[in-house]
């Protein structure tokens, strides 16, 4: 087995570890020096007490080219772009970083044709707090109810840009899906890593602000108006590769595009979330799975599903189980039937 190198803080294995405290400093041109700000940051998740979408990443296990270009993204403070055929484990990658490095829980911001970077950054009740102020003047309200902080809130990659000695983990899911100036729009926030809030900058004299983030519970203090990022986030956008991005968004990218699995690396992933006795009693279905990946377009989750299928008893003959298991390979690329 080959050793790990020294300056991979991410190793692609499923067990976590506090290697993020010996990350290197940033370049001199990826410095920020946005203030440490009171706030709550989630635990990390506890194996087995994530959900599924935890344990998924606790038992993904990347090709070492994934691993290399993760850290490298990791020591530039760049973000990483995956491109990768749907199943790959793009999204899936994200968690398992959070999840290995102990950066608690991702934040997701899923693209759409309607997304915008304002949102994203943060949003303002305006209703509410009117509404509010209305109450405060008949004597229905009272002063703390009229504080601005209670209106706004954090979203994904606004938490994410929250001053903390810890990066956080943000996932930007299918950016090629956005509206064709997204990207654009993007560059600078992630350049700069600050962005003001405008109804606090407005504010005479805001000082410290406690406001909601975008963790259930969540709540940070914003100064004078302005999120500072101290530590650059760990940002993992994925791509399904729908359209080409601008060539300056391209440049500030780290870019990984995800194989498919190896064959060998098909049954660690087996192993390892279903056991040494499923992928024995698999061999079958693993073999016709790797067979017909080379003619259609497949993913790991439906090769896991047919074996959790073939393993569980439903379907004893293999020929019917084999017959049965087909259909759970249907293809899933584009113009695909059904």
């Amino acid at each position: 087995m080959t050793a790990t190198p020294q300056w991979h803080i991410y190793r692609g294995t499923n067990e976590p570890h506090d290697g993020i405290e010996h990350l290197p400093p940033p370049p001199p041109w990826r410095a920020f020096e946005g203030p440490v700000v009171d706030q709550s940051v989630p635990e990390p998740v506890a194996p087995g007490q994530g959900g599924h979408r935890a344990n998924a990443a606790a038992g993904y296990l990347p090709e070492a080219d994934t691993v290399e270009l993760t850290n490298i993204s990791l020591m530039l403070r760049r973000p990483l772009l995956v491109t990768g055929k749907p199943g790959t484990g793009k999204s899936t990658l994200a968690r398992s970083v959070a999840y290995q490095l102990r950066l608690g829980p991702v934040l997701h911001w899923p693209i759409s044709s309607q997304s915008r970077l304002s949102d994203a950054l943060y949003q303002y009740d305006a209703i509410g707090r009117l509404q509010q102020t209305n109450l405060a003047r008949v004597g229905a309200g009272s002063e703390q109810a009229l504080s601005i902080g209670q209106f706004i809130r954090l979203g994904p990659l606004g938490t994410a840009l929250v001053g903390q000695r810890r990066p956080r983990v943000l996932l930007i899911d299918e950016l090629d899906k956005s509206d064709i100036d997204l990207p654009n729009d993007l560059l600078n926030v992630l350049e700069e890593g600050q962005f003001d809030i405008r109804e606090l900058t407005r504010e005479a004299e805001t000082g410290d602000i406690r406001v909601p983030t975008w963790d259930i519970d969540g709540w940070a203090t914003v100064r004078n108006g302005r999120v500072r990022c101290h530590a650059f986030p760990v940002i993992v956008i994925t791509s399904n590769d729908e359209r080409e991005f601008p060539p300056a968004f391209l440049r500030r990218c780290v870019r990984l595009h995800i194989q498919p699995p190896s064959a060998e690396k098909l049954s660690q992933i087996v192993t390892s979330q279903l056991g040494e006795v499923a992928l024995d009693g698999a061999a079958d279905v693993v073999e016709e799975f790797t067979t017909l990946r080379d003619t259609q377009n497949l993913s790991t989750d439906q090769l896991l599903n047919a074996v959790y299928f073939a393993t569980s008893g439903m379907e004893p003959d293999k020929v019917a189980r084999l017959s049965a298991v087909r259909r759970i390979f249907r293809d899933l690329g584009p113009g695909a039937e059904g």
